[in-house]
């Protein structure tokens, strides 16, 4: 989908956990124009792949109408499986990776899929740690996220 007309979101995502798996945490600060929303969420035993396409997955469902979205992950293995097409591929797959094994984390995989067709989304992959503003501030709220007590289980985590 191509993002001509629709309005330009800035999404900066970060998953985190406290041991892997853990106790996880994911934040997504969004900016339209001057608006700022900050989401965060956490789960009590998960680990930080999952935290980082939490983060990203509930930034692209809290719109509410197709945006044009450039969001901002330090995670390789979010960025890398829209931008080097892997999603593309294991869905044709029947959800097997490349060495015909089980696609982790599908479950999630599954719900962030039709968001990235509903929305125009660029991936940019931040250095972790590195000074950027946005991406230490989701990185400090992902972490406050998973330091919660009483965290939810994550229903798809099977332990891996």
């Amino acid at each position: 989908m191509t993002g001509a007309g629709k309005k330009l979101v800035h999404a900066f995502t970060d998953g985190s956990c406290l041991g892997n798996p853990g106790p996880g945490g994911w934040a997504a600060i969004l900016k339209f124009n001057v608006a700022e929303k900050v989401l965060t969420g956490g789960y009590a035993r998960t680990t930080n792949n999952r935290m980082e396409i939490m983060a990203a997955l509930f930034a692209l469902e809290a719109l509410k109408e197709p945006c044009k979205v450039v969001l901002f992950t330090d995670s390789r293995y979010l960025c890398d499986a829209v931008e080097k097409h892997w999603l593309r591929s294991w869905r044709k797959n029947g959800w097997k990776t490349a060495a015909k094994k089980p696609v982790k984390n599908r479950d999630l995989w599954e719900r962030l899929s039709p968001l990235l067709e509903r929305h125009a989304v660029t991936f940019h992959w931040l250095e972790g740690h590195a000074g950027h503003p946005q991406n230490e501030r989701a990185d400090a709220l992902a972490r406050e996220a998973a330091s919660k007590p009483s965290l939810p289980a994550d229903s798809g985590f099977g332990g891996e």
